[in-house]
């Protein structure tokens, strides 16, 4: 059990059947009244965040979040396969658990399981992957516009935008959490 006044960033909680993740917390003694804490609170499994304010005696019992390394095997219509690293056991999970989290992750790549009393909710790719452009047009000489881009194709498919001197067969490093080009490899 964790009382409001110990919140802090990060902690998961169970509040109300709900599994909330602190984003962000702060501490109030008004001049007239009782103290409280507002938060800013994220729901892991929905992704809503909500604002609340909790007394600071008030307690909640602490989310135990399990994150495991899986490596992700391949797709059969709308499963997707994954292997435990270590025990080689196997899991499929629906096109629901997994959302866009696959967008940029090849076959045979390692990710993180989340899951909360053997529920998965969510499925954390690396946070960086080199992944080799398919399809794009060409760029022009003498087109070089500060900061131009152009769509490109990477090899699982996702669509990413690029500077103009990137050409086909490129290998790019590409940020899984904004879908942002970095560099060439």
């Amino acid at each position: 059990m964790i009382s409001a006044g110990d919140f802090k960033n990060g902690v998961t909680l169970e509040i109300e059947g709900n599994i909330y993740q602190i984003l962000d917390f702060q501490h109030v003694k008004p001049g007239k009244g009782a103290a409280f804490v507002r938060t800013k609170l994220k729901n892991i499994i929905s992704g809503g965040v909500i604002e609340k304010t909790f007394r600071p005696t008030e307690k909640f019992p602490k989310a135990h979040i399990e994150r495991k390394d899986m490596q992700y095997l391949y797709a059969d219509g709308d499963l997707y396969n994954f292997m435990d690293v270590e025990t080689y056991d196997q899991i499929a999970l629906n096109e629901e658990a997994v959302g866009d989290a696959l967008k940029f992750v090849k076959e045979n790549e390692v990710v993180k399981i989340c899951s909360h009393n053997g529920n998965v909710f969510a499925v954390e790719p690396p946070l960086f992957v080199e992944l080799a452009i398919t399809e794009t047009e060409p760029g022009f000489k003498g087109d070089t516009a500060q900061g131009a881009t152009k769509p490109a194709t990477v090899e699982t498919g996702a669509t990413v935008y690029v500077p103009l001197f990137v050409e086909e067969g490129d290998v790019l490093k590409i940020d899984t959490r904004t879908g942002e080009y970095l560099s060439r490899v």
